[in-house]
């Protein structure tokens, strides 16, 4: 067993990970069951499954009906929820301290004894389909779907956490219960509890229930999929244009990250960004604007989203161009970098002020690096990143090589193209 900074870890002898980091002053405690498997993990046929068994969990037990588990929940002013990632599906609750041995065996016997019926199947296959179209009908969420499908390509990491309606229309029940024994084994489950817990109690809980679970496969390496320059155009009358437009990025565990969260922050990610002083407050042409980093195990990409009139998108992607140009052939001031390091460091800190955000930098951590990295070693990376170290990764990544941009409204597909040729000529200059 670990122990540092109230971390502690304890594996199971068939391969569960219990971590909790504990703080005596919260009056809550958020408890989360991980499962190392999302959208990137399915074969193209059975894209959508691990959302569809997401919401599957919460339709019955063995022993509480659907509307139990909602009353129970209820009755002690818990929060119960799940979701999907690309990698990643997660079942978790936030109680006060005095209901966690509750909160446990609820938890617990939503995801060991779930009942799937095929009438609920059917019933919740139209709420998963109304999800999808409801997806579909915000420029500002799809566009990011339709970006990922861009920049991957017709690999997993392209494909739709929430499925394709294809596919979402083809399964049965037991295509459910397969997908379930086959990857919601033991050696793929993190158990992650933070807030006002005892450690020793927390496996004591969990121990009973989660040993009797099976091994499994061994995990099977992910493909690492290859980025090309690419465009996409959705035309749609819509008030606005929405626009995702990036580059090549940084994966989870990847050295250069922090310069990276760095660059992210200086570019676009605050009212102080570059980007948004100069496309929002200097010249009025976009109400919304941010750069983010999305990351995965292996791979990764920076990417820039935009809504503006159709009118102002050659000159949003042009200011845009310039910016990136000028983070490639000067180096960020002081000033700037410091900024940049503060706002990194009191995001995280002020995120740790939740059970929930504890737990989820708890299980991030031991999925990603398989150990707990402390505050204080994170703060040490941010201040060990200088502004060569930005300006290096800046020319490494902000290449025409793998500009990729996705875009939705009444746009003229050869002026787009035209622009992008320029933006990849001025980049690779």
């Amino acid at each position: 067993m670990e122990k540092q900074d109230n971390y502690q870890k304890t594996v199971l002898d068939n391969g569960v990970t219990i971590v909790t980091q504990s703080d005596s002053s919260f009056y809550s405690a958020t408890i989360g069951i991980w499962v190392k498997n999302g959208s990137r993990d399915e074969v193209p046929e059975k894209n959508g499954i691990s959302h569809f068994i997401e919401h599957m969990m919460f339709k019955g037990t063995k022993k509480r009906s659907a509307h139990d588990i909602a009353k129970e929940i209820d009755s002690i002013g818990g929060d119960l929820n799940a979701f999907t990632t690309r990698e990643t599906s997660c079942y978790y609750v936030k109680v006060l301290k005095d209901h966690i041995d509750f909160a446990i065996d609820l938890l617990s016997d939503i995801f060991l004894n779930s009942v799937i019926d095929a009438e609920d199947v059917e019933k919740e296959r139209q709420v998963i389909l109304q999800e999808i179209r409801m997806v579909e009908d915000t420029p500002d969420d799809y566009i990011h779907d339709l970006f990922s499908s861009t920049f991957w390509g017709d690999s997993s990491l392209g494909r739709p956490v929430l499925g394709r309606v294809e596919n979402v229309s083809s399964f049965v029940k037991e295509d459910l219960i397969s997908f379930i024994k086959d990857q919601y084994c033991s050696n793929r489950i993190i158990i992650s509890v933070a807030g006002n817990v005892n450690h020793d109690h927390i496996v004591e809980k969990f121990r009973p229930s989660f040993s009797k679970l099976s091994k499994g496969s061994p995990e099977i390496a992910r493909d690492i999929p290859t980025s090309t320059s690419n465009i996409t155009v959705v035309n749609k009358a819509l008030e606005q244009v929405h626009f995702c437009l990036g580059t090549e990025g940084v994966s989870d565990s990847d050295p250069r990250r922090y310069n990276a969260y760095i660059l992210n922050a200086i570019l676009g990610d605050g009212m102080s960004s570059r980007l948004f002083q100069e496309i929002r407050e200097k010249n009025g042409l976009a109400y919304n604007i941010y750069s983010y980093l999305s990351s995965y195990d292996d791979c990764g990409f920076w990417g820039v989203y935009v809504g503006t009139g159709a009118e102002n998108v050659d000159d949003v992607l042009q200011r845009i161009s310039f910016e990136l140009k000028k983070v490639k052939l000067n180096e960020i001031s002081a000033d700037e970098l410091s900024s940049a390091k503060e706002q990194l460091k009191g995001n995280m800190i002020l995120g740790l002020e939740s059970s929930d955000s504890r737990m989820q930098r708890l299980a991030h951590n031991e999925i990603c690096f398989g150990r707990h990295l402390s505050v204080e070693e994170t703060i040490n990376e941010i201040e060990r990143v200088k502004s060569v170290d930005v300006l290096n990764l800046a020319n490494e990544l902000l290449t025409g090589k793998s500009l990729n941009i996705a875009l939705i409204g009444s746009i003229n597909e050869d002026t787009i193209s035209e622009k992008i040729n320029e933006m990849k000529k001025l980049l690779n200059k």
